[in-house]
C-alpha cells in the first residue's frame, strides 16, 4: 500500500462498513481521556469521532467556605503539569478581589516564571512526545514510503540545525536514542531551574501570592536565570528551522495533508504576560490592561480577529452541559447578575455557576464524559473554541492585533517577529511566524508550538532588562499588602502552557461562596454540547482522512494520535488502543442506523 489521499466515494445504497476503535486511555497521566471513534476503512477516513473523560476532579465544589488566600496552592494541585499557571491565575483572581496591585520588580519576576514554564513545557511535550509520532521508527511503521521519500530529500534548512536529510531529522527524534531527543531532556532541566528562580518551586509554587512573590531580588538571581536563558536561545535557534523542514516535509510527501487535524478556525486566547506599567487588576480597567499584555488576547473567528478586549470575552463565556454528566442549575441561586461595570451576567457563566455531579453508565448517544462543554457566545453562535494547543491562539492573536512591539518581539498584523540576538556559538537570527495558509490544522499547531517557544524566550530577555532596572535603582519590593473583603467578585485571565486559563471567584462574609476554575481541557475535549455542536478534538478528528499505510489488521492510528496530540491534551504520553481490530458496524448511509457486531 503507498501513502495516498482517502479513496474513492462510496457506490450509493452500498453499506458503509464501519470500525469501532478506541483509545482510552490515550495518557499515562490521570488516564481518563478516551477518544471513540467509527473508521470508514473502505474510504479511508473517520466517520465518527467522541471524546471521553471519565474522572470527576470536583474542585469547584470543595473550593467553597475555603479562605480566599489559600486559592492558589489548592488550584496549583488541580494539575502535575501546569500547576503553577494555575497559582498564577488565582493571585489574579485574588490581586482583583483584594484590591491590590503587586510592585512592578514583582510582576516582572512573575513574568519571568511564567516564561520558563512555557519554555520547559512546550519544549519537553513538542520534543519528548509530540516529536515521536514524526520519528523514524513511528513513520517506518506506519509509512515506509514517506520514510524512504524522507532518506533522499535534502534539508532546506540545514546549515542551521545540522541534520542533511529530512531523514536524518526524524532519527535525530527517536525516543531514548536520537541525538535531538536527548539534548531536549537535558535542556528541560533548564528551564525547570529557570523557574525555580523566581518561584521556588517547580510545579507548584512555593513563593507565589496575591500581591506578588516572596522571591528575593538580585542582580545573582537574573544573572543565574539569564546564563540558562541564553543556553536556550541557542537551542531555539535550530528547533525552529528543524521543525520548519518536518512539517513542510510532510506537506510535500503526503499531498492532502494539510486536512488533517483541520477545523473551522476558532481560536481563543485570553493573553498572558501582564504589564506592570499598565496593569492594576481593576475589572474597571481591565480592557485596557488586557491590551497591554505581551500576549495579546483574543477571539479569532475564521482569520479574523473579532475581539480583544478582556471584558467582552469575561462576558461571553458559557458554560454547557450537553452529554456531560451534570444536572442543570437553572433553578438554583444566581450569584452575580452584573459585571462591576454594570454589564448583565448571563446564568450560565462560571460566576453564576453550580457543579451538580450525577454519575451514569456511559452512553455515546446521551451522556458520555465528565467534561462539560464551554462556549463563547458570539451574540448569536456558542462557539466551540479551541486553543491550537495554546501556541497556535496566542500567535494568531497577538498576530492580527499588532499591539506588541518589546525590541525582541513584534506583531505586524500578519505576523510575529522574533529577533534572537547573538548567543556563544551562533549569532543573530530573526525568526517570523506567518499565519498559516492551511488554517488550523494538525501540522499547524505544532509548528506554532515551536515558534511560541523562542517567543516565550526572546520576551524573557525583556522581562529580565525590566527587572534589572528595578533591582538597579532599588526598587528591589516584590510584594505588596492587601486586606480580604466581605465581599468581592473577580476574575483571573492568563494562558496555560497549552491554551486559555480563567478563575471565578465569588467572595461573601470573607469566605470563598463560588469558584470556577476553566483550563484548556474542558474547552478542547468537551462533549457534544446542548445544540449538538462536537467539541474540538471530536471535531478535528471526525472526517480526518487516513494516510497511514497500514491496513485494518496493523492499524495505527497515527493521523488520530498526531491530532489529539496536536492540541497538548495534558499529558499524551502513552497511546493504549484496546479493542484489537475492532469492532465492524454495518451501515447504511448513516451512522445512526442499525449496527451489528462481528
Amino acid at each position: 500500500m503507498t501513502a495516498t489521499a482517502p479513496g474513492q466515494t462510496r457506490v450509493p445504497g452500498e453499506p458503509a462498513k464501519l470500525v469501532d476503535m478506541a483509545w482510552d486511555p490515550i495518557t499515562r497521566i490521570v488516564g481518563s481521556l478516551g477518544i471513540y471513534t467509527k473508521i470508514d476503512f473502505d474510504n479511508r477516513e473517520v466517520a465518527e469521532c467522541h471524546s471521553t473523560s471519565s474522572i470527576f476532579r470536583g474542585y469547584s465544589v470543595f473550593m467553597k467556605g475555603k479562605d480566599p488566600r489559600d486559592a492558589h496552592f489548592i488550584t496549583s494541585r488541580i494539575c502535575g503539569i501546569c500547576g503553577d499557571n494555575h497559582a498564577t491565575c488565582s493571585c489574579y483572581a485574588q490581586n482583583m478581589a483584594y484590591g491590590v496591585q503587586p510592585p512592578h520588580l514583582g510582576e516582572w519576576l512573575i513574568n519571568l516564571g511564567e516564561a520558563a514554564e512555557y519554555m520547559f513545557d512546550h519544549n519537553i511535550f513538542q520534543e519528548n512526545l509530540v516529536a515521536v509520532d514524526y520519528c523514524e521508527k513511528m513513520v517506518g511503521e506506519t509509512n515506509p514510503s514517506v520514510l524512504a521519500r524522507a532518506e533522499k530529500t535534502a534539508a532546506p534548512r540545514a546549515d542551521m540545525h545540522g541534520h542533511r536529510t529530512v531523514a536524518d531529522i526524524m532519527r535525530a527524534l527517536n525516543p531514548f536514542t536520537g541525538e535531538f531527543y536527548r539534548e531536549a531532556l537535558q535542556v528541560s532541566r533548564l528551564t525547570r531551574e529557570m523557574f525555580c528562580l523566581m518561584e521556588g518551586r517547580h510545579v507548584h509554587p512555593s513563593t507565589l501570592y496575591p500581591g506578588g512573590v516572596g522571591t528575593v531580588a538580585t542582580v545573582q538571581l537574573m544573572t543565574d536565570y539569564m546564563t540558562r536563558l541564553m543556553r536556550y536561545i541557542e537551542f531555539m535557534k535550530k528547533v525552529v528551522p528543524m521543525h520548519d523542514d518536518l512539517f513542510d516535509f510532510f506537506y510535500e510527501a503526503l499531498p492532502g495533508y494539510e486536512r488533517v487535524g483541520l477545523r473551522r478556525t476558532l481560536l481563543g486566547c485570553w493573553g498572558s504576560f501582564q504589564n506592570p506599567e499598565v496593569c492594576n487588576f481593576a475589572y474597571r480597567d481591565m480592557e485596557r490592561w488586557g491590551d497591554a499584555m505581551f500576549v495579546t488576547p483574543g477571539v479569532v473567528v475564521d482569520g479574523k480577529l473579532v475581539t480583544h478586549s478582556l471584558v467582552d470575552i469575561n462576558l461571553g463565556i458559557r458554560i454547557l452541559l450537553g452529554h456531560s454528566f451534570y444536572e442543570d442549575w437553572t433553578d438554583q441561586e444566581m450569584f452575580v447578575t452584573n459585571d462591576p461595570l454594570g454589564n448583565p451576567v448571563d446564568r450560565r457563566h462560571p460566576w453564576n455557576q453550580h457543579t451538580n455531579p450525577q454519575p451514569q453508565k456511559r452512553d455515546m448517544d446521551d451522556k458520555y464524559s465528565w467534561v462539560m462543554s464551554p462556549r463563547w457566545f458570539d451574540g448569536t453562535d456558542h462557539l466551540a473554541l479551541d486553543t491550537g494547543g495554546g501556541a497556535l491562539a496566542r500567535m494568531w492573536s497577538t498576530a492580527l492585533a499588532g499591539m506588541v512591539d518589546i525590541g525582541y518581539v513584534k506583531s505586524t498584523g500578519t505576523s510575529v517577529q522574533i529577533n534572537l540576538p547573538k548567543t556563544a556559538l551562533k549569532g543573530p537570527v530573526e525568526l517570523e511566524w506567518k499565519i498559516p495558509v492551511h488554517g488550523s490544522n494538525t501540522l499547524e499547531r505544532n509548528r506554532a508550538r515551536s515558534y511560541f517557544q523562542a517567543y516565550a524566550a526572546a520576551a524573557a530577555l525583556y522581562f529580565c532588562e525590566k527587572a534589572l532596572v528595578e533591582i538597579r535603582a532599588g526598587r528591589t519590593k516584590t510584594w505588596e499588602r492587601f486586606e480580604v473583603p466581605d465581599e468581592a467578585i473577580s476574575c483571573g485571565f492568563t494562558e496555560a502552557v497549552r491554551g486559555v486559563l480563567s478563575h471565578h471567584m465569588v467572595i461573601r462574609n470573607g469566605k470563598i461562596a463560588n469558584y470556577h476554575p476553566y483550563p484548556p481541557t474542558p474547552w478542547n475535549a468537551s462533549p457534544r454540547d446542548s445544540y449538538g455542536t462536537p467539541g474540538p478534538y471530536e471535531d478535528a478528528v471526525q472526517g480526518l482522512p487516513i494516510f497511514e499505510e497500514n491496513d485494518r489488521e496493523h492499524f495505527k492510528g497515527i493521523d488520530i494520535m498526531r491530532t489529539v496530540r496536536s492540541f497538548d491534551p495534558c499529558l499524551p504520553c502513552g497511546v493504549h488502543m484496546y479493542l484489537g481490530k475492532g469492532a465492524q458496524l454495518d451501515l447504511l448511509h448513516s451512522p445512526t442506523q442499525s449496527v451489528t457486531g462481528e
